[in-house]
């Protein structure tokens, strides 16, 4: 069975200003279905086909790189258009108190994300992970997932490029400022604190 593109959990206007309809037309629509189709593709006729993501993530990486690419790209995007909310939501009181604990405050920790999103060399991801009952912020680079990983990822910001230059140039800062005062989905990150696992890709 393939997987289908993860509908947008918002209309295409409710990011803005932050991140416009006609950037989430292009990167949604465009760019995410571009990875899902040739994933799609890669998995027809083969073992992997009735697969989870998380699944053929992990039997690719390091021995199928176009496979993987494309899968965890797949499943960085939905879990990214997750991290993200039209309505401003609170952490429940079990992750702020781990916030609290981990960096000092939510302000600190917006901050500490900000700053390791605008210091991120080239395309990646910026996570906010949770491994062993402890907060942490981890980077990816380029297609590079949480997914399969120890950690439990509980948000996460796109920092390619296209994620933000139709609406703010090459202004990284002033997209991660506004996407992480604004748009983050606090409500999706406790609700992955509380599972304890890693949130899965719906097919």
């Amino acid at each position: 069975m393939a997987f289908a593109l993860t509908p947008l959990p918002y209309s295409d206007t409710s990011l803005a200003p932050a991140i416009s309809a006609e950037t989430l037309s292009f990167h949604h629509g465009k760019h995410h279905q571009a990875y899902v189709d040739k994933m799609n593709a890669a998995i027809e006729g083969t073992d992997h086909a009735g697969s989870s993501m998380e699944t053929i993530i992990a039997a690719a990486r390091g021995s199928n790189q176009g496979l993987f690419n494309n899968a965890a790209q797949s499943w960085n995007h939905a879990f990214y258009w997750h991290s993200m909310a039209a309505e401003s939501t609170a952490p429940s009181a079990e992750l702020s108190a781990k916030i609290d604990e981990a960096f000092g405050s939510i302000d600190e920790l917006k901050q500490q994300l900000k700053d390791r999103g605008a210091g991120h060399f080239a395309s990646g991801w910026v996570w906010l992970a949770e491994k062993d009952g402890k907060l942490s912020i981890e980077e990816t680079h380029d297609g590079d997932t949480l997914a399969d990983s120890d950690f439990n990822p509980l948000l996460t910001i796109d920092v390619w490029e296209h994620a933000y230059y139709l609406d703010h140039q090459n202004k990284r800062p002033a997209y991660l400022d506004s996407v992480i005062e604004q748009k983050l989905n606090w409500a999706f990150a406790s609700e992955n604190l509380a599972r304890g696992a890693t949130w899965v890709y719906p097919k």
